[in-house]
Formats: C-alpha cells, structure tokens, sequence
C-alpha cells in the first residue's frame, strides 16, 4: 500500500503542479481576446458559488429556511446593503425560521 500510496502523492503534486506552472510558461504576453478576459475574471466567483449555494441550504435543519435566507440575501444585496448586514439578515432569517418552524 506504501508504495501505491508514493505513486497517487506523485501524480497528484504532478497535476496541481502544471496547472499553476502551464499557465505562466505558455502564455507571456497580455491576454487581448475579450471572451477569454471576462471567462477569467468571472471564474472565482462562480467557483465561490458552486461551493457556496449547497451549503447554504445544506447546513440548517429545515432546508426551507436555507433557501429563504438565500433569496432574502440576494434581495438585501441587490439593494446595497454591505456584507456583515447581509449575512445578519440571512442569519437572523434561518434563525426565526427554524424556530418557529419546528
């Protein structure tokens, strides 16, 4: 099992490795290509999302309070409020929620 184990810790350093290196030896120059640009800068916040939504919804104990707190948050950013009183309506919601509907 040592041994197999040798060969997965290999190949995965190999793989997390190119990804950050190929990058930086591949492309030298400024990246022009409009789509490409905008592909780029939008990839964090969408894997921030992915990550994100599940959770949200997963981490309470009536999912219908997650999924409420998830729209009032939308809603409450949409409007220009900040992040600490999103995330205290959000909070604040789950919690009422959950009290109230157990």
């Amino acid at each position: 099992m040592n041994g197999r184990l040798f060969i997965y810790l290999l190949i995965t350093v190999l793989v997390t490795n190119m990804i950050r290196i190929l990058p930086v030896t591949l492309i030298r120059r400024q990246i022009t290509n409009r789509f490409v640009r905008s592909f780029l800068y939008y990839v964090p916040y969408v894997t921030l999302a992915v990550m994100t939504f599940p959770a949200i919804v997963e981490a309470t104990q009536i999912p219908m309070a997650g999924i409420a707190a998830l729209i009032a948050g939308i809603v409450a950013a949409w409007y220009g409020l900040g992040l600490f009183p999103v995330s205290i309506i959000c909070c604040a919601i789950v919690f009422l929620l959950e009290l109230f509907l157990r």
